[in-house]
């Protein structure tokens, strides 16, 4: 399982969200140059992540984006999964109910579990807020 830049930038943009949403959402733009992402790839995981509900367009010549939710409740494993679809290491493991038909018999499958546990269990753990901590924390440690 690898992490796609899609999925790493999607994480980038909501945390910039999260992190400039103050009296006036946040505009595409500024998160692009801030973060240094490419606006049209910016607005191609924006849209994913309007249609799946972490996140409304508000319009107009004030607009720009704001979580629906607080940061607490949005997990990595949770923004992750909405634009990158299953984080199962091995297709037999990305529905809810293994249908392999060689699962009985399959000795490799208890390995690739107990990984598709760790990375759940890892990304799971952790959400905005904990990612907006960090960033507050680096931030304080370059204050001079």
């Amino acid at each position: 399982m690898r992490i796609s830049t899609k999925g790493r930038y999607a994480v980038r943009l909501l945390l910039d969200i999260a992190i400039n949403d103050t009296a006036e959402p946040v505009r595409l733009k500024d998160t692009a140059e801030r973060q240094n992402i490419s606006m049209k790839y910016l607005e191609q995981i924006i849209s994913i992540l309007v249609r799946a509900g972490i996140v409304k367009s508000i319009r107009g010549p004030q607009g720009g984006y704001r979580l629906v939710k607080e940061p607490k409740d949005y997990t990595v494993g949770m923004i992750l999964r909405y634009v990158e679809g299953s984080l199962a290491p091995v297709a037999c493991l990305e529905d809810e109910i293994n249908e392999c038909e060689r699962q009985s018999e399959c000795v490799t499958l208890r390995i690739w579990q107990e990984l598709n546990d760790a990375i759940n269990a890892v990304v799971d753990k952790y959400t905005l807020q904990d990612l907006i901590d960090w960033q507050a924390d680096i931030s304080c440690d370059y204050v001079i």
